[in-house]
């Protein structure tokens, strides 16, 4: 399937149990909303939390922002009803938790088919377990897909790697998980930092997850949005380099030149694609932002 260019440099957790947080997400300059259903939510407030999404999304005023919706795995008590009860809710995108292989894709995609949704609601997985991670190179083929969001907090926790500054332990995973993604056209979010007051180390751990190729950056409280957003975003210099490579690209092809040089270094077919994926990211950011979100 083929899904439209929209950013997705700040990706929200908010927790569906809690009412005010479904609130004021809407006034958040978040991208992306992730209405959560599993690992923000008690056991106890599962079907509170399931209720108040149902409400929250058929009540609308969330804009632009894009509204993911966080299930909780066929293998729980709770997976089947909230593949039910969200079926047909006017939300983005579905995501589904600890996905180990095709076939729990399959299972959950033949839920929301007998609840009647709409075999064009987007897919997304969450990437959080050892099997995952061996398995990532053909989970990310199923068609249905549309992205991937790294659970790096489950997934240390299950290969025993240890929460560094470097994520020394987490770079073969993130790394396999960019190269799925890649490989099929999929769009991948890396994973959340928790230390919610050591903003440097937040910006080194964005920094670090653009440069290895990351969308965006999956957030746990507001107060990272702004610096998400800022980071996952083209620089001033990095558009203005697009379109000098664009323009010198498409000069030189005109005047069926065979070499093309920018600032000194040589430009190939491969930058001027990447230049072009730039201004359409650069693009789209400020249409959605030239509007009240």
């Amino acid at each position: 399937m083929h899904f439209p260019l929209r950013p997705r440099r700040s990706m929200l957790y908010m927790p569906g149990a809690n009412a005010r947080a479904l609130e004021k997400a809407r006034m958040l300059p978040a991208d992306s909303l992730i209405l959560d259903m599993e690992d923000a939510v008690a056991p106890d407030a599962k079907a509170q939390a399931r209720e108040q999404i149902v409400t929250a999304v058929n009540e609308g005023g969330y804009g632009k922002r894009e509204i993911i919706v966080r299930v909780n795995g066929l293998d729980t008590a709770w997976g089947k009803d909230d593949l039910y009860a969200i079926a047909k809710l006017p939300i983005d995108g579905i995501l589904l938790p600890k996905i180990d292989n095709l076939q729990q894709i399959n299972d959950s995609i033949d839920q929301l088919n007998a609840a009647g949704a709409s075999e064009q609601l987007p897919i997304w997985i969450m990437a959080e377990t050892a099997a995952c991670m061996l398995n990532i190179a053909s989970i990310a083929t199923h068609p249905r897909l549309a992205g991937i969001v790294m659970g790096t907090s489950d997934l240390a926790k299950e290969i025993r790697a240890k929460h560094t500054a470097d994520r020394i332990g987490m770079l073969v995973p993130l790394s396999l998980c960019v190269l799925a993604a890649r490989a099929n056209g999929l769009e991948i979010l890396d994973g959340v930092y928790l230390n919610l007051d050591d903003e440097a180390g937040f910006c080194v751990a964005c920094e670090q997850g653009r440069n290895m190729g990351f969308d965006g950056k999956t957030l746990i409280h507001p107060k990272q949005v702004d610096i998400a957003n800022q980071i996952f975003s083209p620089s001033g210099a990095e558009i203005n380099h697009a379109q000098e490579v664009i323009h010198a690209w498409e000069e030189a092809r005109q005047a069926s030149k065979g070499v093309v040089v920018v600032n000194g270094k040589l430009v190939e077919n491969l930058h001027y694609e990447e230049s072009q994926r730039i201004l359409a990211l650069a693009g789209a950011i400020k249409e959605r932002h030239g509007q009240t979100i």
